[in-house]
């Protein structure tokens, strides 16, 4: 394979940095945090300031968490000015790099294949490197950490762990570096794609680090993990064969819509039905919109009590549909055998699987197509009014009521606050 450099660039405390700058104020040396106070002190903070993260305060943490020593800002979360700000920081990397090049990984963190821009401008990883995050800098007050290596995956973990460690907030990771530094690094957890599960049942194989992961007969691994053993074996070797361009270049074989919301509070069965309905409703109206039908639906329950296990599962149906009317039925007759009538709800997700455009299907004699006809058409129209006047212009009646959710998340972005509140 042709050898290649990537940098994986990561905004850093990307939501509390945009507040600060925002405020006027250095992001190493005020105390932020991004949380909803709405929500009460068990909300979680979406990100805090790097001068809260030098006291020990985690991100992601509640605000209750937050020792009562330490006075900090709480900003409320503004989803679009982030959303704003980031492309503004993309379209800055637009101005030296192709967007081919380019692989958004997620509002804060991009990969770039820098390979053929050495040589266009007479620099190093380094140096390019540290063009782009100057720029940043200099454009949004937003500072970054850079991650380079040689393949995806060593550029991730030069990010992750490497960085971190360096007064210039950049690592370097080329293979050999990566088995002096990161084979024997534990916790196995701080490396890209072991989650807790994966380490837990290496754990139980006496193996704690990658090393030992490299170490370990193959055909054991495979027996363990199943295919997913080729991953973690080629990335305990620091080898990555996917690239950029490769990305690009995938197409999902099923085309799926989902939709999944926390309850603030406890729902009975019957309230949760309500949502159930509400969510359904809207992601028909994408359905919709996109000229789709499906005939797969995916459920997913979680309830109050954690011992508890999820209930839901996927059912494939008769036929393939749009019709909100008949989507809503197939969902509250699952619902109806899956979810235990004294049951308490706190996360709801639906699924409409296996989607096709609606130009492949075929009707059969029974079908009453007029009808349906009529119920798409009203649907799409509903689709043009919420477009044009916004999404609480126009609702079903499952939305107002007392119990539903609907018109306070549709003025969220991401389930969080996407308003230009008051900045104090």
């Amino acid at each position: 394979m042709e050898d290649r450099i990537y940098c994986c660039i990561d905004l850093k405390s990307f939501y509390a940095s945009v507040e600060c700058v925002e405020r006027g104020l250095d992001p190493f040396k005020a105390n932020l945090v991004v949380a909803d106070p709405d929500r009460g002190k068990g909300t979680v903070c979406l990100a805090v300031s790097p001068a809260l993260k030098a006291l020990g305060v985690k991100n992601r943490c509640r605000v209750f968490e937050i020792p009562n020593s330490i006075e900090y800002i709480i900003a409320k979360p503004r989803m679009k000015l982030y959303i704003d700000k980031s492309a503004e920081i993309y379209s800055i990397y637009l101005r030296y790099i192709a967007a081919e090049d380019i692989h958004v990984y997620s509002i804060d963190e991009v990969f770039i294949d820098i390979t053929d821009y050495l040589v266009l401008y007479k620099k190093t990883a380094k140096t390019l490197a540290r063009l782009l995050i100057d720029e940043v800098f200099a454009a949004t007050g937003v500072r970054a950490t850079v991650g380079i290596g040689t393949n995806l995956f060593l550029a991730k973990v030069a990010l992750d762990i490497t960085a971190k460690h360096a007064d210039d907030f950049m690592g370097y990771l080329d293979v050999s570096a990566f088995k002096k530094t990161i084979w024997h690094h534990r916790p196995i957890t701080d490396v890209w794609n072991v989650g807790r599960g994966i380490a837990v049942r290496l754990a139980k194989m006496g193996i704690f680090d990658l090393c030992g992961v490299a170490k370990c007969p193959e055909q054991v691994l495979y027996k363990q993990f199943g295919v997913n053993a080729e991953l973690l074996i080629d990335h305990a070797n620091g080898i990555e064969p996917c690239t950029i361009a490769d990305i690009h270049a995938y197409r999902s074989k099923s085309v799926s819509l989902s939709n999944g919301q926390v309850l603030f509070s406890d729902y009975s069965f019957d309230d949760g039905l309500i949502v159930l309905k509400e969510m359904v409703e809207q992601l028909v109206l994408e359905l919709v919109e996109k000229n789709l039908v499906t005939d797969s639906i995916s459920l997913s329950v979680l309830f109050a009590d954690r011992s508890a296990k999820s209930v839901g599962g996927t059912e494939k149906l008769s036929e393939y549909t749009s019709s909100v009317k008949k989507l809503i039925k197939y969902f509250t007759d699952y619902y109806t055998k899956k979810v235990p009538k004294t049951a308490l709800i706190r996360k709801i997700n639906v699924g409409l699987n296996d989607l096709i455009d609606e130009a492949f299907i075929t009707r059969d004699l029974l079908t009453d197509s007029e009808k349906l006809d009529k119920e798409r058409d009203l649907q799409r129209t509903v689709v043009g009014l919420k477009h044009k006047y916004g999404k609480n212009a126009i609702l079903f009646g499952t939305s107002y009521n007392k119990r539903a959710t609907g018109r306070d998340r549709n003025k969220l972005i991401g389930g969080h606050n996407g308003g230009e509140d008051d900045k104090t």
